[in-house]
């Protein structure tokens, strides 16, 4: 079933698998968001949640107060980017997908949780909401979650992946934390200079050599992507997330992932309890905790 919203300005796909993107076309045709190519990732857009990134050895740990007793296993990047979530419900503007803990998932997460995922089209504007609910009678629910959605890069044919550049809202001076791509984990105390006194990053498949680029010290908020050659682009907001992954693949895939993130792969210094990664959100029993972003078609 193809579950999609249409405007003046953009047609845009959904998929029940992982709840997520799967086409956003504007008025010329144009497919802004990558289609999977699995001879370079396979991906689109996959959600991320209760987890961004890695945990260490793909262990949960919890504190003896919260689960007594409890490890399970869980893989990168968390358990629902694979799963069948429910139409919940389709509107002239928006589309909302549902998953709920399963049996398998609570050996991994031992927490009964909601995940909504409603998708708002206006204008030329997707929003992405994510409500993330806590169905325990008692307990406070940890959680982190977060977006990965691959875009064409170059967007036309007759375009090369170094005609294209990112613009960020601020002038930017930062560094970035030393990856280990076969275990996904980071070390935020060993970093290098990324960017200096700078609003603007050229693009090349030379910044992926090491894998993803993790820019957690980001004043801004808002991210665009741009070409040299033309004015169509894409811009991305995310005020409720304070990180921001880049990605493609080593293989120069002809994309890049803009990725926000409520929290990281664990890190050399953090222990393996999962209540005290960095950034961790909390829902009270009962409540919906809501985190937003926005993807625009310049």
């Amino acid at each position: 079933m193809v579950i999609h919203l249409k405007n003046d300005n953009l047609e845009v796909q959904f998929s029940q698998l992982g709840g997520a993107l799967t086409s956003i076309k504007d008025n010329d045709g144009i497919e802004y968001l990558w289609q999977g190519n699995p001879d370079y990732w396979s991906g689109q857009a996959p959600v991320l949640f209760p987890i961004c990134g890695s945990l260490r050895l793909n262990w949960t740990v919890y504190r003896p107060a919260e689960r007594p007793h409890f490890t399970g296993s869980m893989p990168r990047h968390g358990l629902v980017r694979k799963e069948n979530f429910t139409l919940e419900e389709v509107t002239e503007t928006s589309v909302t997908f549902r998953i709920k803990a399963s049996e398998a998932m609570l050996k991994a997460y031992p927490y009964q949780f909601q995940l909504d995922i409603r998708y708002t089209l206006t204008g030329k504007m997707i929003r992405v909401d994510y409500l993330v609910t806590n169905n325990e009678a008692e307990k406070n629910m940890p959680y982190f979650i977060g977006g990965h959605p691959g875009f064409n890069c170059p967007l036309l044919a007759d375009e090369d992946y170094e005609d294209y550049y990112l613009e960020f809202a601020q002038e930017e001076t930062c560094s970035v934390p030393k990856s280990f791509p076969d275990t996904g984990l980071l070390d935020l105390q060993d970093r290098k200079p990324f960017l200096q006194k700078q609003k603007t990053l050229n693009l090349s498949h030379d910044l992926f050599d090491q894998d993803a680029i993790t820019l957690d010290q980001l004043k801004s908020r808002s991210i665009s992507l741009h070409s040299h050659k033309h004015d169509k682009g894409i811009q991305l907001d995310f005020e409720d997330f304070p990180y921001l992954v880049l990605w493609s693949t080593t293989n120069q895939g002809p994309f890049i992932a803009l990725e926000p993130w409520s929290g990281l792969s664990t890190s050399l210094d953090e222990s393996d309890y999962f209540e005290d990664k960095r950034n961790v959100s909390w829902v009270k029993p009962g409540q919906t905790d809501l985190k937003s972003f926005t993807i625009s078609i310049l």
